[in-house]
């Protein structure tokens, strides 16, 4: 049965829990990571819309990927084994910025927190291959648009990817 890493908030493992029970209730905080791989030096931003088949968040358009690290992955091994295991390719990623931030699922489905920990990889030109268990559809933002229509159609967006973009772009 699938676990997730349960921590503190400073992000200190407390225990381990089954990722169903993680993400009932209020919750329990447990350890995220989120990928956001952008071409044409950080201009766009490679996005996914959420397989509908997703639990919680279902045809949202969120970041690259996200997930929860297994085992003891580091966060940026963590991010490169579910970028080729949703989208079918690999690159180099860097970590920046964690952070922790809980959202309710707009359908009741259950609930996200999570001690967040954002990676970054930069590419040229990449092949997509998306797995339909887990991405409807994928596209290349434009950094700038993508910041505005998360202001003026925020319902469209996963809230991971809202929080965590501008803290990126901070950075």
């Amino acid at each position: 049965m699938a676990q997730v890493i349960l921590v503190n908030k400073k992000g200190e493992k407390i225990g381990v829990s089954d990722v169903m029970e993680a993400h009932i209730g209020e919750g329990k905080l447990h350890k995220g990571f989120s990928v956001y791989v952008f071409r044409n030096k950080r201009a766009e931003l490679l996005i996914q819309r959420r397989s509908p088949k997703k639990m919680l968040w279902p045809m949202f358009w969120a970041n690259t990927c996200c997930s929860h690290p297994i085992n003891k992955e580091t966060p940026c091994e963590a991010g490169m084994r579910r970028l080729k295991e949703e989208l079918g390719f690999t690159c180099e990623l860097t970590e920046g910025p964690s952070f922790v931030y809980r959202a309710e699922d707009p359908n009741g489905k259950g609930v996200e927190h999570e001690y967040l920990t954002l990676l970054i990889g930069d590419v040229e030109d990449i092949k997509v291959v998306p797995n339909p268990d887990e991405v409807a559809e994928y596209k290349w933002a434009n950094v700038n648009q993508l910041i505005d229509d998360m202001k003026s159609i925020p319902s469209l967006y996963a809230p991971w990817l809202k929080l965590g973009l501008p803290k990126i772009l901070e950075t």
